[in-house]
């Protein structure tokens, strides 16, 4: 089934005053440029950072227009980067029906403090004492909106994304970035370094691009790896490149195809 993009997320409510202060984010000194953006003489990353206003709607309005596009990390080796294949939405505490499966749900704390700063921020949290995962901050200052990213199909720097996960030489894409824990690993992410850090900035270490990249349609299906009991469970999203190799979770899932605008 075929729907719009718009119709499949839970209904929004105006912002209200949530006591929350507005987090002062880190920035980087150098100017942005336009195109292709030339950092060591070896290597050259395609297309542009987004823009902040891509990251300053709704999460279920980002999380699918925000598949197709390429998160790039500069490490000692070099630039690797990957294609973002699976997103989720998480929603923050302002929405109409508060989402008790986001970080947010309970207001904001020094470990979250980054989603509710200003979109378009690295916010990265440990999982089980050992792992990582990779959110991106949306709207405005305080409402405290975040994408996590599942997925990624590996573009550059495959040797060393492997190196990363301690895997044998030339194993499936899959089995590098498929996973939010996984993805991390492979682009040596950790939230030490990496937590608060400005994606759309041309100095950061840690970017958002598009490559013009075209993506018509999108799968859509429930949030996975969320505790059955919760009431959140079953909220439509989650959003993947359909039948794409990289995507987590069960090769069989219900979902539905919608169209991005």
């Amino acid at each position: 089934m075929e729907q719009d993009a718009q119709k499949v997320s839970p209904p929004r409510a105006k912002p209200n005053a949530n006591g929350a202060q507005p987090l002062r984010a880190p920035s980087f000194s150098r100017p942005l440029r336009k195109g292709w953006e030339s950092t060591n003489a070896k290597t050259r990353l395609p297309g542009r950072l987004l823009l902040r206003a891509f990251f300053a709607a709704s999460p279920e309005e980002v999380a699918p227009r925000l598949l197709g596009k390429i998160l790039a990390h500069r490490t000692r080796a070099g630039w690797i980067s990957g294609r973002i294949v699976e997103v989720e939405a998480y929603l923050g505490p302002h929405h109409g029906t508060p989402d008790p499966a986001a970080h947010s749900y309970r207001g904001p704390t020094p470990r979250n403090s980054v989603i509710f700063g200003p979109p378009g921020y690295a916010y990265v949290y440990a999982i089980y004492g050992r792992y990582f995962c990779m959110n991106i901050s949306c709207e405005a200052h305080g409402l405290a909106g975040c994408i996590l990213l599942r997925a990624l199909e590996p573009l550059m720097g495959l040797d060393q994304m492997t190196k990363n996960r301690g895997l044998a030489a030339h194993v499936k894409p899959s089995e590098l970035t498929s996973g939010p824990s996984r993805l991390c690993q492979a682009l040596g992410l950790a939230r030490s370094t990496h937590n608060g850090l400005d994606l759309l900035d041309s100095a950061s270490p840690l970017q958002v691009r598009d490559d013009g990249f075209c993506l018509k349609k999108v799968m859509v299906t429930p949030r996975i790896g969320i505790n059955p009991t919760n009431p959140a469970v079953s909220w439509p999203l989650r959003f993947t490149v359909p039948g794409h190799a990289c995507v987590s979770g069960p090769r069989r899932f219900t979902g539905e195809c919608i169209f991005v605008r």
